[in-house]
């Protein structure tokens, strides 16, 4: 009963909020569909029905509550190939079977490796996005009328003003429906959503993928299915811990999968292609008001409303509004106070978002971005820890020399592990204390193994005592220097 009255909460807690803010995402959404259908190589329609599908479902069964999901840039470019070289049929088949992965990604629970995304990848994904959001607009500000610049300043204007007269609209809402009226009213010769593409004039059918059922046809999709699924959960569970961010809110990450799983299969299920969280988007709905199930849900339906119902008002809407509204975005998801933050922050953190952005401007793909930071992020955490250990040699007692080791031993500290002992000053036993050491890897039990087996070679005897729980576990699982094995050991590593 508590989880339904928490879900029935995040439906109707903001009817209001959520309802205006889901419409000025849906005349947001027009565009972006259709310009991802371009670049997919597809008809605007099946980027449009598309949205409206993947925002409707995952609303109902998606994790975080008044996140945007639709058709997106990112999994566009990765259709492009399967759509040239073997049709759209082939494209829906394919969208299937990516949400099929991306429901099996819910309930095998893997929404928890966001957890190793640090908030130097997060925060460059976020300026990459916002430069990436700022450049889409490049077309819409070069070769265009001069009133162009005119009502994009006016639309600023109003989205940045109109709240301090009232807060009860949003006011890039405000902003679409004054400068429409506008374009509408002098006549201007400006560029409108109609001249983007053709808009679908009817409802969207159920149909099935109509591609011969063969291993063959799997050959073909499940590498595409598989980029799919695995760029749309990237940069949807990144979107996602940013709307958390924005709204001090949590959301449950595995849930999300399963709800853009549901969202692609339904969305191919119409004739629509695959999608995922859209960061501009969200942003839109978080700073318009929206909070709930009920804001995503409204967009995805309003847009097909829009299409179907009122594409003929929705065909004289300047584009000169819609990039006043997308500028704002860009303007407002930029986290600034990371460039002040580049001085003060550790080096490598400040390397890892630069490069984070860096990657993703260059390459126009998310995915390539995030994954340049999480390596980039690994390679220095690797490196910071594994200077966080030492051993220290006690003098010889009795013809007994303690080594005490303290940190962390692994693959990157391996190495100086071993070259912190002197094979040369040989006593007649040595003691290595690891109380205060932690072996984390098989590299770590075999550095371990290198000394013991070589001080043994040497005539000497080896006591090693003080392991922790899981370090005696590795050693006794992996560990060669004890076992009747150990002369064969000792001439492989050496």
């Amino acid at each position: 009963m508590r989880a339904f009255s928490n879900y029935r909460q995040e439906w109707f807690s903001n009817i209001r909020g959520d309802i205006l803010s889901g419409i000025v995402v849906a005349l947001a959404l027009i565009p972006e569909a259709i310009g991802f259908s371009v670049i997919a190589g597809v008809d605007p329609k099946v980027g449009l029905y598309a949205s409206f599908a993947i925002a409707c479902v995952a609303a109902i069964t998606g994790g975080r509550p008044g996140m945007i999901s639709a058709a997106t840039a990112a999994t566009a470019v990765v259709m492009v190939t399967l759509v040239r070289e073997h049709g759209l049929q082939y494209l829906f088949a394919a969208t299937i079977l990516m949400g099929i992965i991306q429901i099996a990604a819910g309930f095998l629970k893997l929404g928890r490796v966001m957890r190793f995304v640090s908030r130097s990848v997060i925060t460059g994904f976020v300026n990459a996005l916002a430069i990436l959001i700022f450049m889409a607009q490049l077309p819409e500000l070069i070769g265009v009328p001069v009133e162009t610049y005119f009502m994009i300043g006016a639309g600023l204007a109003i989205i940045y003003l109109f709240p301090f007269v009232t807060r009860a609209v949003p006011s890039p809402l405000v902003s679409i429906a004054v400068l429409t009226l506008i374009a509408w009213w002098t006549g201007m010769d400006l560029r409108t959503v109609g001249d983007l593409g053709e808009l679908p004039s009817s409802l969207p059918v159920f149909t099935l993928p109509q591609v011969p059922l063969t291993f063959e046809t799997l050959q073909i999709i499940l590498p595409y299915s598989v980029t799919l699924a695995a760029v749309g959960l990237l940069e949807s569970l990144l979107t996602a811990q940013i709307v958390d961010d924005m709204t001090d809110t949590p959301s449950n990450k595995s849930q999300e999968c399963i709800g853009q799983g549901a969202g692609n299969i339904a969305s191919a299920l119409i004739g629509g292609m695959g999608g995922c969280a859209m960061i501009g988007q969200s942003v839109i709905n978080v700073t318009s008001g929206g909070r709930g199930r009920l804001s995503t849900f409204v967009a995805g339906a309003f847009l097909l409303f829009l299409i179907v119902v009122l594409n003929d008002l929705v065909r004289i809407i300047p584009m000169a509004a819609l990039v006043a509204v997308m500028i704002m975005v860009s303007i407002g998801t930029f986290s600034w106070r990371s460039i002040v933050d580049l001085g003060r922050n550790p080096p490598p953190s400040s390397v890892v978002m630069l490069a984070t952005v860096a990657t993703v401007v260059a390459t126009h793909d998310l995915a390539k971005g995030v994954i340049t930071g999480v390596l980039l992020s690994g390679i220095f955490f690797a490196g910071k820890v594994a200077k966080l250990f030492s051993v220290t040699r006690s003098g010889e007692t009795a013809g007994t020399t303690t080594y005490r080791v303290s940190g962390q031993i692994f693959f990157a500290s391996a190495e100086s592990f071993v070259q912190s002992f002197d094979f040369a000053d040989v006593a007649r036993k040595v003691v290595i204390d690891l109380n205060a050491a932690h072996l984390w890897d098989i590299t770590a039990v075999g550095a371990l193994d290198k000394v013991v087996i070589k001080f043994r070679r040497l005539g000497v005897e080896v006591e090693v005592l003080g392991f922790n729980e899981a370090s005696a576990d590795m050693v006794d699982r992996f560990a060669l220097h004890d076992k009747e094995e150990r002369q064969a050991a000792s001439a492989t590593l050496h």
